[in-house]
């Protein structure tokens, strides 16, 4: 993209990657405002346009991956002001807190470690493709199907599904 490119242009070419990209903020950092975390992640591809690389990805990837940084910074600021109030506070469990239809999964998810977490909300939450998934995630798609496999045993044994 270049460096060049109008507002207008800008807007035209994000447009089609805004409702993947409020999904995933909302998934990832559900305290926070998913629209401040997705304009804040405008913001900040706008200021580095000139690195959007499009052999190494679509712009939907390049924005998501800069969502998950943004919301990765909501969840810390958070947490950095709750022990701000009280340095005894518990950090609570944010999957746990999402409106879901099942909220044992929410909590399962919750448990997963940060990358299998963001792995999952990405393929089953946004609905990427593994490859776009790898992309978002800078990685190989064979890493985003182990950790994605990894995170389904762990779901499993969270859930107490593990017959297999």
């Amino acid at each position: 993209m270049a460096a060049t490119i109008d507002a207008a242009e800008f807007g035209d070419w994000a447009r089609p990657s805004l409702v993947a990209m409020t999904r995933l903020a909302g998934r990832l950092a559900p305290h926070a405002d998913a629209d401040d975390i997705v304009q804040d992640a405008l913001t900040r591809a706008w200021t580095k346009r000139t690195q959007f690389d499009s052999d190494r990805g679509t712009p939907t990837t390049w924005l998501l991956a800069i969502v998950a940084d943004q919301a990765r910074a909501a969840r810390r600021s958070r947490i950095r002001r709750l022990r701000l109030v009280d340095d005894h506070a518990e950090v609570p469990d944010t999957a746990a807190e999402i409106p879901s239809a099942d909220p044992d999964l929410e909590r399962a998810i919750g448990r997963l470690a940060e990358r299998q977490q963001l792995a999952v909300h990405l393929h089953y939450f946004v609905g990427l493709t593994v490859d776009e998934t790898a992309a978002v995630m800078s990685c190989s798609p064979g890493t985003v199907k182990s950790t994605l496999f990894d995170a389904r045993s762990r779901l499993r044994t969270l859930l107490g599904d593990d017959d297999d």
